[in-house]
């Protein structure tokens, strides 16, 4: 096992994980102030619905470069750059006094926001291995779990307490917060020996090499079809909360909190069994939890008059239990294709994910989450895509690929 320089592995973790809460935090803190911001701002659902969706899509496209930024110049000073950028954008927002300035910065957030969830998976891979790196990648995913659950919380209280535009300036001090952690902490993790070039052409054959690798494809669709069947929901969680279960702005909390004690359970699972089970037998379980759960929604949704709380929500515990089994294991996977350019390779699988969440979030989400019916069929259909995709890969993986993923390196 490597060590990460000059930094504990258990620092290192909480920080990783810190570095990858700051995106969610932005898309979910501000649920419970959209009806007040479109009321101060002019604003339509439909418009409101935008904030999310821009973000995601500048996001998605930004996350195609940090990676490689990484693999060329160095993890650390990329991490640093992209908190300054989060932080100018956070004041933007809070001093937005229309829709279209909103949305500018909103865009320039997901332009910043990914880079400590995407350079971060290649510092985990880069100081640990194995059944090491599986415990850190669950135990990241673990800590990080609280912020969907913990931000539309805080959302509320800002809310309470003051116009929506408090919670931007929360944003400002959390992400400075992790900008002076980050300069204090975190070492650099890829040295200049094992750095790539910047050349475009370069550039160009790595992500070709990365995005035409059949199972590449397989494994990136695979977790993004899964986990996309959660966020259709967390997408459409204004409307699911409160025009479907009947809620207040700030009870948030009934909707995800029990989806992301889920997802810190699986991940809590997912570390502690890492050497005891073989990767592909708990992926497996994880795929099994996520059916259990839609079937188990569906069913409620279709059978129930009048949605209610805890029954509405309880099947998504499962479903994010079964998602942090799958996750950290692909993850990994992929990220053990490309020993050169593991940035990269994380890049192109958040590109991936991202990409089809922002439509979730921009197309799916505003046609679905008027009826709970809808939501579920999505999300079955959702689920059912990413399962076939694995189950695509273990057919056709050849032995050696699939004892790569059941052995411990």
């Amino acid at each position: 096992m490597k060590s990460a320089p000059a930094v504990s592995i258990p620092r290192l973790t909480v920080l990783l994980a810190g570095l990858a809460m700051f995106g969610p935090f932005s898309i979910d803190t501000i649920f419970p102030a959209f009806p007040a911001i479109a009321a101060d701002l002019g604003a339509d659902k439909l418009a409101m619905q935008q904030t999310v969706s821009i973000y995601l899509l500048s996001f998605a496209l930004m996350s195609l470069v940090h990676g490689p930024l990484s693999d060329a110049l160095g993890r650390r000073r990329i991490i640093l750059a992209g908190l300054v950028v989060f932080v100018l954008a956070s004041v933007g927002c809070a001093l937005a006094g229309d829709l279209s300035t909103l949305l500018i910065f909103r865009a320039l957030q997901g332009l910043s926001a990914g880079v400590g969830m995407i350079v971060g998976r290649a510092v985990i891979r880069d100081v640990l291995q194995g059944d090491a790196a599986q415990r850190m990648m669950s135990q990241v995913t673990m800590i990080f779990g609280v912020a969907p659950a913990l931000a539309p919380v805080v959302g509320g209280w800002l809310l309470g307490w003051g116009r929506w535009t408090l919670i931007f300036w929360f944003l400002v001090v959390f992400s400075v917060f992790l900008l002076l952690a980050t300069w204090a902490w975190l070492p650099e993790t890829h040295p200049k020996a094992s750095r790539i070039s910047l050349r475009p052409k370069m550039l160009l054959w790595d992500y070709s090499s990365i995005f035409f690798s059949p199972r590449f494809q397989r494994l990136a669709a695979a977790a993004a079809f899964n986990f996309g069947a959660l966020f259709l929901f967390i997408a459409s969680a204004p409307a699911f909360v409160v025009d479907i279960l009947g809620l207040g702005e700030r009870q948030f909390g009934w909707f995800f909190i029990p989806m992301i004690s889920g997802m810190m359970a699986g991940s809590f699972v997912s570390a502690r069994t890492a050497g005891r089970i073989s990767r592909v037998q708990l992926a497996n379980i994880g795929f099994l939890c996520c059916a259990v759960a839609v079937a188990c929604n569906l069913g409620y949704s279709v059978l129930a008059e009048a949605p209610k709380v805890p029954w509405a929500v309880l099947p998504m515990t499962l479903n994010a239990f079964g998602i942090a089994l799958v996750f950290p294991i692909v993850t990994l996977e992929i990220l053990d294709m490309y020993p050169h350019q593991r940035g990269s390779a994380s890049s192109m699988q958040a590109f991936t994910g991202l990409a089809l969440n922002a439509l979730i979030a921009g197309v799916l989400s505003p046609l679905l989450s008027d009826d709970i019916v809808h939501l579920t069929l999505g999300a079955t259909v959702l689920m059912l895509l990413g399962w076939t995709f694995w189950r695509w890969e273990m057919r056709l993986s050849k032995p050696a690929a699939t004892s790569d993923m059941t052995a411990s390196e």
